[in-house]
């Protein structure tokens, strides 16, 4: 079973902030929480998922590998803490938890849910964000192996040079957005069990902005942005497989009226090789060679991902028999090495002999270390 995105288990963007991050997670963890669903195994499966989820997003360094890599970019098994049980979650979590049973300690997640401590203002998002573009790579396995970089060609939206974005002809094009009186929000109440909640939402008459255009740009009638053609260049480290991705932030469809760009998520299809099959980060080579060469030794020259390579086979080497050609394989990705070249020794048998190497063939079959002894 695949693993679920961490942003959607958390159900933010990919723009989030830290402290809207960390209120998704106390919502979740609110939501799930042992104490609230008691002998609830997929309460509590749900309430470690946004544990994981969280733990990598959280963290600069881990979010941003997560972003550019996916699940891929954690399997190295030192990129989050792995949680066994509840009692784990709180313990590593503490500074949120504060205590560790449900409702219990100040200072703890449920304190600022359920009305305890002052709460920051949110920041205002302004302008309506930008979409996401997919892209394919197909990759051949030598430009896997050592990394490699593309450049492709696109039509996406960029912000108007003439507007620098706005959508206005200029400065003064702009009154002030009559739904949300220029605050680019608005406010909902509801009542719980549990209390007051207050729900904050970007105006959707301005886009958050807080202002309305009056005179629109001649060049982008208004939109912020222009539909044109982009050369973008995409580095792609060594070791990335088939299906995985890497997202370049920022590089997508502009917002409008000044919103955030998109991301572009680039995906990788693995082309087949001519000789080689990959296994994780080694590759496999079928070699054939004939029975006096198994049996007397021999060299060879065969093929590499980085030209050709003498290799030796020593006498009496069996048929099935692996050879192996140190990290002559895919540099590992996020760490140092490489995977290693698998030889796979075929004895070819001919299916048509003349007469003369029939003769011989027949000769060879009574010598005592040629005759294979019957049980």
């Amino acid at each position: 079973m695949s693993k679920r995105d961490y942003y959607e288990i958390l159900g933010v963007s990919k723009n989030v902030s830290d402290d809207e991050l960390k209120k998704a997670y106390r919502k979740l963890a609110m939501k799930y929480h042992p104490d609230r669903n008691p002998d609830d195994k997929e309460a509590e499966r749900k309430f470690k998922e946004s544990a994981e989820a969280y733990e990598v997003l959280r963290d600069s360094q881990k979010r941003a590998k997560y972003d550019r890599f996916g699940h891929q970019g954690m399997r190295g098994g030192q990129d989050f803490h792995g949680f066994s049980n509840a009692n784990d979650i709180f313990s590593h979590f503490s500074d949120i938890f504060g205590g560790g049973s449900f409702g219990g300690g100040g200072g703890s997640i449920f304190d600022d849910i359920f009305g305890g401590g002052g709460q920051g203002r949110r920041q205002r998002a302004t302008g309506t964000p930008g979409q996401d573009l997919k892209v394919t790579l197909k990759l051949t396995l030598e430009e896997i192996a050592s990394g490699t970089t593309k450049k492709i060609k696109l039509k996406k939206y960029k912000k108007c040079n003439t507007c620098n974005g706005t959508g206005a002809k200029d400065t003064a094009s702009f009154h002030t957005c009559s739904v949300c009186s220029g605050a680019g929000e608005v406010k909902q109440v509801s009542r719980s069990m549990f209390g007051q909640f207050v729900n904050i939402a970007p105006c959707n008459n301005c886009s958050g902005s807080g202002k309305v255009i009056t005179s629109p740009c001649l060049s982008c009638r208004g939109d912020g942005r222009i539909y044109e053609e982009s050369t973008i260049k995409i580095n792609i480290p060594s070791g990335v497989s088939d299906n995985s991705y890497m997202t370049l932030r920022g590089e997508g469809n502009a917002g409008k009226n000044g919103g955030a760009s998109g991301d572009i998520i680039a995906i990788f299809r693995e082309l087949p090789h001519e000789y080689f099959i990959r296994d994780d980060d080694n590759i496999i080579y079928e070699l054939s060679i004939s029975y006096p060469e198994a049996v007397l030794g021999t060299d060879v020259e065969i093929p590499t991902l980085n030209g050709r390579a003498k290799l030796k086979i020593e006498r009496g080497t069996e048929s099935g028999k692996f050879l192996k050609m140190r990290e002559k394989g895919i540099q590992h990705l996020n760490r140092h090495g490489a995977g290693d070249q698998l030889v796979k020794i075929n004895i070819h048998v001919p299916k048509k002999v003349n007469s003369k190497e029939k003769e011989l063939l027949k000769e060879l079959e009574n010598q005592p270390h040629i005759k294979v002894a019957t049980k």
